[in-house]
């Protein structure tokens, strides 16, 4: 069996997807199943079992002999929620007894880490494991998932294969519950149907020109590809980037959706609210030499492409991944 936990998040449910594709059906998915907007992401897929979050370790203690692979890609990923309580207790005292669970039980695991960890970017975007204690993050979202990369890499005790995968911008089906959070593809995308026009935030950086901000945007298609790679790799475990290589402006994001959309561009600007002013990132790029190092070796989608695919299969079809 292979266990994944956020199951019925954006890119859980997409890699329950992925592994059906590959006539993986004995799937354990692991998440809390109350929240209804969730619900699509996981229907008509074939999975062996549904394990509330709360009762996964015990079912573990149970069923560990029957486990082959845990991908642990639950958590939470709001990045303007600042309480750092909540994220202590889901994104690293959870993933903490999931990384305990492995080592007792040698199960192997991928867990999902974050560009968020680098913070403004200052130290670049290297998944040198070295420099994991000196990242600053500009959040709690990130504090949490840096703090646990950092207690990962301290510990005697690991399982026989682990990766913890740095996702960059990631874009795709199946994050129609997100709310605010969902990607800025998905914001785009319901702006111009509704309106035929889309505002972007305004730069209040000298150095970058309004639109002009970059990204490292990752589809997720190209997100549960690497995993799916990582199950069978089973080698050089450690921190890696996931994200493109490519930075990409906000604008170039604009123009290929207005394009996958056949809909003329007419795009205009908003100061970036002051809640978040402060903690922007203008620029990232994932440096994805190391992943490339081990074996991976499948291009990305390019922005264009991945744009393409996402609107025009699954957004204005209303369709699930």
């Amino acid at each position: 069996m292979i266990v994944v936990t956020g199951a019925a998040g954006f890119i859980g449910s997409c890699l329950v997807s992925r592994l059906n594709a590959a006539t993986f059906y004995d799937i354990v998915v692991v998440d809390n199943f109350s929240v209804a907007k969730k619900e699509n992401n996981l229907k008509g897929k074939r999975i062996k079992e549904y394990v509330d979050r709360d009762k996964f370790f015990d079912w573990l203690d149970e069923r560990h002999e029957e486990v082959e692979f845990i991908f642990h890609l639950g958590a939470r990923t709001d990045t303007t929620e600042f309480n750092k309580d909540v994220f202590d207790l889901l994104n690293l005292n959870y993933s903490k007894k999931v990384w305990n669970a492995c080592c007792e039980y040698q199960i192997p695991l991928v867990y999902a880490s974050s560009a968020a960890t680098y913070g403004s970017g200052t130290l670049g975007y290297d998944d040198n494991e070295a420099l994991t204690p000196l990242l600053q993050p500009l959040n709690p979202y990130g504090e949490s998932k840096n703090d646990f990369d950092k207690w990962a890499l301290e510990q005697t005790a690991k399982p026989f294969f682990w990766a913890g995968l740095k996702f960059f911008n990631v874009y795709g089906p199946n994050e129609y519950h997100k709310g605010r959070m969902a990607s800025v593809v998905f914001h785009a995308y319901n702006q111009i149907k509704e309106k035929g026009s889309l505002t972007l935030f305004r730069s209040h950086n000298p150095d970058y020109a309004d639109g002009e901000q970059m990204r490292d945007f990752i589809y997720v298609k190209d997100v549960v590809e690497v995993c799916f790679f990582l199950m069978n790799h089973r080698r050089n475990s450690g921190i890696y980037n996931l994200g493109s290589g490519e930075a990409r402006t906000f604008m170039a994001l604009a123009l290929s959706t207005f394009a996958a959309m056949n809909v003329v561009p007419e795009i205009d600007f908003m100061d970036t609210p002051l809640t978040i002013r402060d903690t922007y990132q203008y620029f990232t790029e994932a440096n994805m030499q190391k992943l490339r190092s081990i074996g991976y070796d499948k291009p990305f989608y390019t922005l264009e492409e991945g744009v393409k695919d996402y609107v025009q299969q699954y957004l204005m079809e209303g369709r699930y991944y």
